[in-house]
């Protein structure tokens, strides 16, 4: 890729299905691609609950910003989109277990369906430079 757009990829999250990075960084900031409930070895999860899928895609988010040096508490802004939004609570939960006291910006948007049948889909932006404290 041209200029200081750097790839980042994790053998521990899920491969690109597509022609897309799991995430690229460039000045400062890493973008992070949709996230589904797939797990790192490809084995689909859309018959799971949708706690298994949501902790799948989170635990797929925190791998490659894990590859990038970083962590929850370096995420800026996080979306998510969900297959029915009766499932906001159970996702706020985890949620909340995975970043603890750090709250990022955040959108939560319900959607009628997502690719392959999955429930939940994330994709979050985040700093690689600590000139702010949080």
């Amino acid at each position: 890729m041209a200029g200081n757009l750097n790839v980042i990829q994790t053998a521990n999250a899920a491969a690109p299905g597509g022609h897309y990075s799991q995430a690229v960084s460039h000045g400062g900031v890493v973008y992070v691609s949709g996230q589904l409930p797939v797990r790192a070895n490809g084995e689909h999860s859309a018959d799971q609950p949708f706690e298994v899928q949501a902790s799948i895609a989170l635990d797929n988010l925190l791998a490659i910003l894990s590859e990038a040096g970083l962590g929850p508490r370096d995420l800026l802004k996080v979306t998510v989109y969900v297959v029915g939004i009766e499932h906001w609570p159970a996702f706020d939960q985890l949620y909340a277990h995975y970043l603890g006291d750090h709250r990022p910006a955040r959108a939560v948007v319900p959607v009628p369906v997502l690719h392959h049948g999955y429930l939940i889909e994330i994709e979050a932006v985040a700093r690689t430079a600590h000139k702010e404290p949080l």
